[in-house]
């Protein structure tokens, strides 16, 4: 037996312990297609063909344990998941053994030979063994069935019968104890009540390739199958989803897309940062092999690493899940079903195993390593791998891009922001009646009135600089942070409300058929605004009772709907390329901007900045407007415009692209601006230093149609980072989530067709759902925690256009394309 040896990177960088050969020995037969197993303190593979072969990965020294007792080779080990007393299963083709551990090692130190207990004999060759998660039973995967073994009695309890071809996996559900979940190579996988012995569902064909791996995760309650031509298949466990598929990954397109991550991450990295382990040909593209087969499936305990190691890693409470392959070991986050991280057996030096037959693999708590048991696919040769998950993860680059991004302001309004100078223009130009309400000038003027004690003149203190600093660290027991203009009262939404799932009311916007193109709620919740492709705007009462108020003027579909922060107005955008600010109480136009104010039709606004802005795009850019609407309350002088506007700033997006759709807060001064590019791209403006701060590449597969920002609620107002995450959309891609600060997509919302039109989506005013219409006439809402839908909305009678939820109470609206509002109530 050879001795334990370091294993260094083929690049001559300090990443050498990444990776370290504990154990290497070579077997007088081969065992490359034979079910290993790794516990948190032993790894056990067969040896020699019959002997069973126990490591102690706690103590490199200590004696290695050799169990006999087969005649046939050994083509399955399984440890059980108790410790006390820690059980072992081997089985081959004359039988299959149970071996408690503590007792064979006491019978080899007392110098006799350990003894284990035959369970069942000539059952066939057995392709996989697994222990339920109390180690009452175990099942043999034998032939097309598999064996419920009880481990007390000795006893068959069940046989599960109904697969076409051998069953090559098998896993029990951890929170469903009767439940069995199987894999096999007819391409599907079956579910079983154990305990009965019958069948609870079976699966459609689901790939070309046998399916040789199944994995269980409780967090997540998914089921994850791999394939042996790379693919992964996931689904849903939870009570009423009905297994559903949520996702497919192509283990080798993954593998493509990390490597060029990893390779834009690294262009903009420290020179120190790009020393990792040489991937030449994974960059190239080159050398990637044309199949990669999921040969096992383990937890990850990636979040374990801490925060300031995790470098490129994204999430840190994502499940995250080992892949062993025949190339090496892959790290996948079931959140967003990116890979976190690649290791190549073939990138290290002096590794003994460079393609693998078999593997297992198993992460130890506590000490952020991981033991990867691997058999040669061409030889006989064994190893034990230790994986130092801190080191894997922290060769991998460090983008400095978003750290210091935040909706949430850090610091007050720069005296070089355009927000700056937009402010103190409007002071300036102010007729004098106005000045003493306007906003503090820097600079200090004279005083008019020189005795100190009198209060009108405002020259008694100091000018406030910070003054757009909002205070957001105040606990106000639930009640709102920010206080609305003009004693404007806001409902507080409850938190402990259910979720809004039964239809309560449906109406026609127009006696004939017309698209919804848009809606929105007003913040005090009272009020509906919906844009239609007739021209007009109309405004519902919440309950949708009464007669709407109408809005007409436009000379095109009326694309955007908007509120102000204040009730008061109304912002509409039309395919005429116009953008108008109506007066809600009146149903008066009070600002029209058009042709000349713009350099191409204005695509959509909104109010920001609370009210004191109107952002509004066009063409590859957004301008940054500045407006004054006269309220005169003069019957005779209303009809003279007095309103007026001005662009105060633009900026554009990288390279140009054509703006598909932007979201900015306006319910608290913040200076980031989120934008999407019709080439895929996402980037983040920060307008306190009026410049780009962040472009994210590549974030869906086709154009992003929507960025929908999750504004929180009052119970979760303490914690920014639920300001920081938002949502984009695009046709055929689905539904992601991101995080602002890390720049990465935190999760994948999967489920929901979106195959040929624009989905719209919202978030819910707690911040814990997510709505999304789509053209199969439902509305998907989903969990933040759940990468599959939990609702599934009824009801509408085309597709739905669009979503909104009631920020003041738990109520959802929905347009859909036949011009029909929905309006859905908690039950």
């Amino acid at each position: 037996m050879e001795e334990p040896q370091e294993i260094s990177s083929t690049n001559d960088s300090c990443v050498g312990d990444i990776v370290i050969e504990k154990y290497l020995v070579e077997s007088k037969e081969a065992a490359s297609h034979v079910q290993l197993a790794c516990s948190v303190q032993h790894c056990a593979f067969p040896l020699d063909g019959n002997q069973l072969c126990i490591w102690n990965t706690e103590d490199p020294s200590h004696q290695r344990l050799i169990l006999r007792g087969h005649q046939q080779p050994i083509t399955a080990v399984a440890f059980g998941n108790t410790a006390n007393p820690l059980l072992i299963c081997s089985a081959s083709q004359d039988c299959v053994i149970m071996w408690k551990l503590d007792e064979c090692r006491e019978k080899v130190l007392e110098g006799l030979t350990p003894r284990g207990t035959v369970m069942r004999t000539l059952l066939g060759k057995v392709l996989c063994l697994r222990f339920c998660p109390d180690d009452r039973v175990v099942a043999a995967c034998a032939g097309n069935k598999i064996l419920v073994l009880d481990v007390e009695s000795l006893s068959t309890s069940a046989e599960l019968e109904g697969h076409r071809g051998p069953v090559t996996a098998a896993e029990f559900c951890a929170w469903r104890a009767r439940v069995l979940v199987s894999v096999s190579e007819d391409r599907s996988f079956k579910v079983w009540d154990h305990r009965l012995g019958s069948l609870i569902y079976s699966s459609s064909v689901l790939t070309a390739s046998p399916l040789l791996s199944l994995f269980i995760d409780e967090d997540s309650r998914q089921l994850v199958t791999g394939s042996a031509d790379g693919q992964l298949w996931i689904f849903s466990l939870g009570e009423s989803h009905h297994y559903r598929c949520v996702t497919h990954v192509d283990l080798k397109k993954k593998t493509e897309s990390f490597s060029t991550r990893r390779v834009e991450s690294q262009l903009c990295s420290l020179p120190e940062e790009s020393q990792l382990p040489s991937t030449d040909g994974l960059e190239r593209g080159g050398e990637i092999e044309v199949e990669l087969p999921v040969l096992s499936l383990a937890p990850c305990a990636l979040s374990l690493v801490p925060s300031s190691e995790r470098g490129f890693v994204s999430s840190e409470n994502a499940s995250c899940l080992w892949i062993g392959s025949s190339a090496g070991l892959f790290i996948l986050n079931l959140a967003n079903f990116e890979l976190e991280a690649v290791l190549r057996y073939k990138d290290f030096r002096n590794l003994s195993i460079q393609v693998a037959g078999s593997c297992a693999v198993m992460g130890k708590t506590g000490n952020h390593m991981a033991f990867c048991l691997l058999t040669s696919l061409f030889g006989s040769q064994v190893a034990v791998l230790e994986i130092r998950l801190a080191c894997l993860v922290r060769s991998l680059p460090r983008p400095n891009v978003g750290k210091d991004l935040s909706v949430l302001p850090r610091s007050g309004v720069l005296p070089t922001s355009p927000l700056y100078f937009a402010l103190v223009e409007e002071k300036s130009t102010k007729p004098a009646s106005q000045k003493q309400s306007a906003v503090r000038s820097v600079v200090k003027d004279q005083p008019l009135v020189f005795h100190s004690r009198v209060r009108s003149s405002g020259y008694t203190s100091a000018p406030h600089v910070t003054m757009f600093l909002p205070k957001t660290n105040i606990k106000n027991n639930g009640k709102r942070s920010s206080k609305c203009k003009n004693n404007y009262k806001c409902k507080e939404y409850p938190s402990e409300s259910p979720l809004p799932t039964r239809l309560s009311k449906q109406l026609a916007v127009a006696s004939d058929p017309t698209a919804v193109c848009c809606l929105q709620f007003s913040d005090d919740g009272r009020r509906l605004a919906c844009g239609l492709a007739n021209h007009l705007s109309l405004v519902f009462d919440a309950d949708l009772s009464g007669k709407p108020a109408v809005f007409s003027g436009h000379d095109g579909a009326v694309s955007t709907v908007c509120w102000s922060h204040d009730g008061r107005w109304l912002l509409s955008t039309s395919q005429d390329g116009t953008l108008r600010v109506w007066s809600a109480r009146r149903t008066e136009l009070a600002l029209c901007l058009g042709e000349g104010m713009f350099p191409r039709p204005v695509q959509s606004a909104q109010f920001y900045y609370i009210d004191a802005f109107i952002l509004s795009s066009s063409g590859p850019e957004f301008q940054l407007l500045k407006y004054h609407v006269d309220t005169c309350n003069d019957d005779l002088r209303r009809y003279k415009q007095k309103s007026r506007c001005k662009a105060v700033f633009s900026l554009r997006m990288t390279d140009a692209v054509e703006m598909t759709s932007f979201s900015a807060v306006n319910d608290f001064y913040s200076y980031i601006v989120l934008t999407a590019g019709r080439n895929r791209t996402l980037e983040v403006f920060d307008l306190n230093v009026g410049r780009s701060a962040a472009l994210i590449a590549g974030a869906h597969s086709r154009p992003v149609h929507q960025i929908c920002q999750n504004k929180g609620s009052s119970f979760m107002s303490q914690q920014s980072q639920v300001y920081n995450l938002f949502a984009t959309t695009a046709v055929g891609d689905g539904m992601r989530l991101w995080d602002l600060r890390t720049l990465r997509c935190e999760r994948r919302f999967e489920g929901h067709p979106s195959r040929g039109y624009p989905c719209r989506i919202a978030f819910s005013p707690c911040g814990r759902y997510v709505a999304c219409g789509a053209e199969d006439r439902h509305v998907y809402v989903y969990e933040m925690g759940s990468s599959t839908f939990s609702h599934r909305l009824a009801g509408h009678t085309d597709t739905v256009t669009a979503v909104a939820f009631n920020p003041s109470a738990p109520q959802l609206a929905t347009a859909t394309l036949d011009g029909k509002l929905q309006l859905f109530l908690a039950e």
